[in-house]
C-alpha cells in the first residue's frame, strides 16, 4: 500500500480522530496528466444545510492542497545513480540543440554515431557502477544488471562504430553473450589432443569456439573469409574421415562416442538443425542459438537481417513471455524498437527514456503516439520520467532539464516545477529592526533563479522574483524586497514595499525607519538603471531616502543639512502630498530653535507657501490628501486638530519669516548654503 506523509503536517500524530471530530476530512484527486495526487481538506458539512452552527463557527474551512506522487521516492543509491546520469543525458542535450534541426542529425552516421557511442557507453558504466553498489532496499544488484544487458545489446545492435553499419554482426553478438574472451592456449590444445575423448573434457568446448576463425582477428573481411573457407575445408575433411568410421566402430564399451563427435563436426559445418538441437539438450535459449548461427551457419550476418533469422528461431524455440529482460531482448534483436520501449518502461522509465534519447536521432521511432497527439513518442517517455523524478523535491533541477527537453509542453510543465520549488525564507531574528542582521538570500531561491535563467523561462523567473519580494515584505527585509520586486519588473509590489517602508515610520518612529531605509538604498541605484522601471515608484523610493537622511542628520546633530533636506524634497517635488502635512511639522521643529537660522527668508516663503496650500486643500474637503499621514502620527487624531497644529505651525514660521527680514536688515538671505547664524 502507498502511504503519502504530508508536509507541513495537517495534524499531529495521534490527533487523526481529533481532526474528524472538528467537522473536516481529506479529499484527494488523481492528475490525469502525471502520477501526482491533490490532497486536501475540506468540511464535510460543508453542502450540508443541517451542519451544526457550533462546528461551523468553530472550525475554518483549511485551504491548502497539497500536490503528492504515488511513483516511489528514490532511495540514497537510485538518487546518486540518477544524478550520474542525468549528467550524461544533458551533454547529449548540448550536442542535440547545436544543430539548427533536429531532423538534421539523422542520416549523419559519421559525425552521429560516435557521438552517440560514447553516451550510451557512458550510460552503461555508471549502470556497472551503480550495479557495485546497489542495495536490496529499494533496487536489487539484478536490476542492474538487467539494464547492464539491454542497454549493451542495444549497443551492439544499434549503435555500430562508423563504417561498420554493414559489417558482420555474429562476432559482436558472442562477446554480448560471453563478456570475456580468452584466447586459446597451445598448452590447451596439447591437453586436449592427448585425450583419447577430448570431447568429455570441459575445457574442449571453449578451445574450440576459441579455436574458430573470427573476424576480430582479421584486418579486412576478405582475410576472413579466406581463413573460414579454409577451416572449413579441414572441417570437411574430418567429416569424411569422421564418416568412414564403421559402426559397429562407432560404440565403445560404455557409449556411442561417434554422435556426439558427430554433432560437434556438425556445427562447425554449420548445420542449422545439428545447432538448435544441441542448444535445446542444454537447455539454452534462443539467443544462443542466434550467436552460434551468425558464427558457425551465416558468418556474414548483417544486422539488417537478424529479424529474420531470430523470427525463424522463434518458431521453434519461443521466449518465455512471463521473463520481462527476455522480452526485451526478443523485441531488440527483431528491430522493434518501438516494442521494446514498451517494455523497457515497465522494467524501469529510466533506461525507456534513455533508450527514446538515443533512438530518436537513428530514426528508430515513428513521429507521434497517434494521430491526434501533440506529443511525440521520444517526449511521451522522457516526461514520464520526469514525472518519477518529480516525487523526489531534492532533484527539482534534473527534474526540469529532463522536461525542458521536451517542447513547448515539456517547458510549460517545467514551470510548474519551478513555482513549486520549496524556498524556506526563515531569518535568525524574524521581523527584526537591527540592520546588523545579517539577511541571507535562500539557496533554493538563487538556484531557481539561475535555472530560470538558464532554460530561457523568463516568465517564471518574474514570477519567482515576485513571491521572493513578498516574502521579504512579510519579514520586513525590505533591501531583498526591492531588490527581487525590481527583477521581477513588478513596480507594483515595488510600490507596496516603499510603503511598508514609510510605514516603519508612522509606527515606529525615525530611528527605526532611518535603519529600514538604509536596506533598500543600495537598490535605487539599480532601479535608476532599469529601463523598465516605473517613474512613480523610483520617485516614492527616492523620497524615503531623502526622508530618513534628514532624520539621520537630525539626530547627528546636522540641523543645517536636515533643513536643506526638507527643501530640496519640497522643491524637487519628491514628497508625496499626503506627507506634506508631517514634513511641515518636522521643518517648523527645527525653526523653533531661537538660536539657530536655518532656512533663509525665501525658505521660509517656500514653507509658508506650502501651508496656505495645505488649508486651502482642507478647507475645499481635500484634507486626506495633505492630511492622512500626520492624522496617523498623532495617533489616531482627526482632520481639525491636524489643522491646528499646522496653524500653530504657521504661527512659528511666520515668526521666523519676521526675524529673516530683521537679522538681514530688510534683505533676503540667499545662498544655497546658509550659516548658522547665532542670535
Amino acid at each position: 500500500m502507498t502511504v503519502i506523509r504530508l508536509y507541513p503536517p495537517l495534524f499531529e500524530e495521534g490527533k487523526h480522530a481529533k481532526f474528524l471530530d472538528s467537522g473536516h476530512t481529506l479529499c484527494a484527486a488523481q492528475s490525469p496528466r502525471d502520477n501526482s495526487v491533490a490532497v486536501f481538506a475540506t468540511n464535510v458539512y460543508k453542502v450540508n444545510s443541517q451542519a451544526p452552527r457550533s462546528l461551523e463557527d468553530k472550525h475554518s474551512d483549511p485551504r491548502d492542497i497539497y500536490t503528492a506522487s504515488t511513483d516511489r521516492v528514490p532511495s540514497a543509491e537510485r538518487r546518486l545513480f540518477v544524478t550520474d546520469t542525468s549528467v550524461v543525458f544533458a551533454s547529449l542535450q548540448d550536442f542535440k540543440n547545436n544543430h539548427s534541426e533536429q531532423d538534421s542529425l539523422i542520416g549523419r552516421s559519421e559525425q552521429v554515431s560516435p557521438v552517440l557511442i560514447k553516451h550510451a557507453v557512458d550510460y552503461v558504466r555508471i549502470v556497472v557502477d551503480s550495479w557495485a553498489q546497489a542495495s536490496p532496499l529499494q533496487y536489487d544488484d539484478n536490476h542492474y544488471r538487467i539494464l547492464y544487458n539491454c542497454l549493451s545489446l542495444f549497443v551492439v545492435l544499434y549503435l555500430p562504430e562508423a563504417g561498420f553499419d554493414d559489417a558482420p554482426v555474429g562476432e559482436e553478438l558472442m562477446e554480448w553473450l560471453n563478456t570475456h574472451f580468452i584466447e586459446p592456449s597451445s598448452e590447451e590444445g596439447d591437453h586436449l589432443s592427448s585425450q583419447d575423448k577430448p570431447w568429455q573434457d570441459e575445457t574442449f568446448w571453449p578451445y574450440l569456439t576459441s579455436s574458430h576463425p573470427r573476424i576480430v582477428q582479421f584486418s579486412t573481411e576478405r582475410e576472413f573469409v579466406v581463413a573460414l573457407r579454409r577451416w572449413k575445408e579441414k572441417v570437411k575433411s574430418l567429416r569424411l574421415e569422421l564418416d568412414r568410421v564403421p559402426e559397429d566402430a562407432r560404440e565403445d564399451d560404455f557409449e556411442n562416442w561417434w554422435k556426439p563427435f558427430s554433432n560437434i563436426v556438425g556445427i562447425l559445418e554449420g548445420r542449422p538443425e545439428i545447432i538448435q538441437n544441441i542448444c535445446i539438450e542444454l537447455n539454452a535459449d534462443w539467443k544462443e542459438v542466434c550467436a552460434a548461427w551468425s558464427i558457425f551457419v551465416n558468418h556474414r550476418l548483417r544486422r539488417q537481417d537478424l529479424p529474420e533469422v531470430v523470427n525463424q528461431i522463434l518458431e521453434i524455440m519461443p521466449p518465455d513471455p512471463t521473463d520481462l529482460e527476455d522480452t526485451i531482448h526478443v523485441a531488440l534483436f527483431r528491430g522493434e524498437t518501438m516494442e521494446a520501449l514498451s517494455h523497457a518502461a515497465k522494467l524501469d522509465g529510466w533506461l525507456a527514456a534513455h533508450w527514446v534519447d538515443l533512438m530518436e536521432p537513428l530514426d528508430l521511432l515513428t513521429p507521434r503516439v497517434s494521430d491526434d497527439s501533440d506529443i511525440s513518442v521520444r517526449d511521451q517517455y522522457v516526461l514520464s520520467y520526469a514525472d518519477y523524478l518529480h516525487s523526489d523535491p531534492v532533484l527539482w533541477r534534473i527534474t526540469v532539464a529532463y522536461m525542458c527537453s521536451c517542447g513547448s509542453i515539456g517547458r510549460e510543465r517545467a514551470d510548474q516545477v519551478l513555482l513549486r520549488v520549496p524556498i524556506s525564507f526563515n531569518r535568525s531574528v524574524a521581523g527584526s529592526h537591527d540592520a546588523n542582521v545579517s539577511v541571507e538570500v535562500p539557496d533554493a531561491l538563487r538556484a531557481v533563479v539561475e535555472t530560470c535563467h538558464e532554460y530561457g523561462r523568463e516568465s517564471v523567473r518574474r514570477m519567482v522574483c515576485t513571491i521572493a519580494a513578498q516574502n521579504f515584505l512579510r519579514r520586513k527585509e525590505y533591501g531583498l524586497g526591492v531588490s527581487y520586486a525590481t527583477s521581477a519588473e513588478n513596480w507594483t509590489w515595488l510600490g507596496r514595499i516603499v510603503d511598508a517602508v514609510l510605514t516603519e515610520y508612522i509606527k515606529h518612529g525615525p530611528e527605526v525607519f532611518a535603519r529600514s531605509v538604509a536596506a533598500v538604498a543600495p537598490s535605487l541605484q539599480e532601479l535608476r538603471a532599469h529601463p523598465g522601471a516605473d517613474g512613480v515608484f523610483t520617485h516614492r523610493l527616492l523620497f524615503a531616502v531623502r526622508y530618513a537622511e534628514f532624520h539621520q542628520r537630525r539626530l547627528n546633530g546636522d540641523l543645517q543639512e536636515a533643513a536643506l533636506d526638507i527643501l530640496t524634497m519640497f522643491n524637487e517635488g519628491l514628497a508625496p502630498r499626503t506627507w506634506w502635512g508631517v514634513l511641515l511639522c518636522d521643518a517648523v521643529d527645527l525653526v523653533r530653535n531661537d538660536n539657530l537660522m536655518l532656512y533663509s527668508s525665501s525658505g521660509a516663503v517656500e514653507l509658508l507657501k506650502r501651508l496656505e496650500e495645505v488649508h486651502l486643500g482642507a478647507s475645499q474637503g481635500a484634507g486626506d490628501d495633505y492630511l492622512s499621514i500626520l492624522m496617523v502620527t498623532m495617533k489616531g487624531s482627526d482632520e481639525s486638530e491636524a489643522l491646528q497644529r499646522l496653524k500653530s505651525a504657521r504661527l512659528s514660521l511666520a515668526k521666523y519669516y519676521a526675524k529673516c527680514t530683521m537679522v538681514a536688515g530688510g534683505r533676503d538671505i540667499s545662498g544655497s548654503r546658509v550659516g548658522i547664524i547665532a542670535v
